[in-house]
């Protein structure tokens, strides 16, 4: 017997180091790493079977309202691939909410692949590893849809937690928990801040131009790879200040800036230096660039004066989350 209704929950992620070498097009050949959290903020699918009483066959609800007679002639194409990928024949309304806007540079997108085939797949009654949902949304964004993505945002939000995350050209990603004390994960939890800028529409493009640059910036990116190694050290080591992790942030985004022009900006630029003058460590904005969420590595002690410099931003706190995708309700 299926399903009638699936409620699956998907987070998003903060990714600390690494970004930019999930791209196949340097970790095929290279290798790459990142290092990154999935956060308590989530993307939120309903799934469930339409009964047979409309005109039409599937009725998508997002920031759209979609209602067609075939999988083909709809518009979203994360559903339409999701759809045509379980061969969903029967009717079937899918509702999207979230927490976060789109095109905030937190993994909106896959977070939504993610939760379509944790919820589809459920619906049909089909069990499906952590690992396999993440592989099936690999291969839908990256073979199927074709999109300027990396391998980091869709494994994060399958597998959830804190993550040493390896990929290379002949297995699937590695995903290694980051096994830390629950007194360290708070110290670094407590150091942490988020700040929305604004949106960041183009991040196709400026994704796009990093893939370009990928030849050319080789050895850029294997320092933020080795920064990944050295970040992992440093939670490890207790005994090792967590302020050391907040510089290596600085660090980071000093290199991710150079990969192309696109990434930062001079308003986001300006709002860095400010937050740096009022107390902020480190910090990079988080996913491609130009917009979206900025992280910063504060001391809590110095953190009303970074909001009091940024009042013109909307702060969000947020704290690590450990289960990646899951169903929250079955009916």
């Amino acid at each position: 017997m299926k399903s009638d209704m699936i409620i699956t929950r998907t987070p998003f992620r903060v990714s600390f180091f690494g970004g930019g070498t999930d791209y196949p097009a340097f970790y095929e050949e290279h290798g790459g790493a990142v290092l990154s959290t999935s956060i308590d903020k989530y993307c939120y699918i309903t799934a469930r079977t339409l009964p047979p009483f409309f005109d039409h066959k599937y009725r998508i609800r997002y920031t759209e309202r979609e209602e067609t007679n075939a999988i083909n002639e709809i518009s979203h194409p994360s559903v339409r691939a999701c759809l045509n990928h379980l061969n969903m024949e029967r009717g079937i309304e899918i509702v999207h909410t979230s927490d976060i806007p789109a095109m905030s540079g937190i993994g909106s997108s896959s977070s939504f692949t993610v939760g379509l085939l944790h919820a589809l797949y459920a619906l049909e009654k089909i069990d499906i590893t952590k690992s396999e949902l993440c592989q099936d949304a690999l291969h839908i964004e990256q073979q199927i849809l074709k999109e300027n993505v990396g391998s980091q945002d869709q494994t994060i939000a399958s597998y959830g937690g804190l993550n040493n995350i390896r990929f290379c050209a002949e297995t699937h990603p590695v995903v290694s928990p980051i096994a830390i004390t629950r007194e360290r994960r708070k110290e670094l939890e407590s150091h942490l801040m988020l700040f929305f800028t604004g949106f960041s529409r183009i991040s196709s493009e400026i994704a796009k131009a990093q893939i370009q640059a990928t030849p050319f910036k080789t050895s850029e990116l294997k320092s933020m790879e080795q920064m990944v190694i050295e970040a992992v050290k440093i939670l490890y080591a207790e005994d090792r200040s967590i302020l050391h992790f907040g510089e290596m942030l600085h660090e980071s985004w000093m290199v991710k800036k150079s990969l192309t022009e696109q990434i930062s900006n001079t308003v986001i630029d300006d709002i860095y230096s400010r937050s740096r003058q009022a107390g902020a460590i480190g910090g990079k904005l988080c996913g491609a660039g130009a917009g979206g969420f900025l992280l910063l590595f504060v001391e809590p002690e110095k953190q009303a004066r970074v909001k009091d410099a940024l009042s013109e931003l909307l702060h969000v706190p947020f704290r690590f989350e450990q289960r990646g995708s899951h169903i929250i309700f079955s009916a």
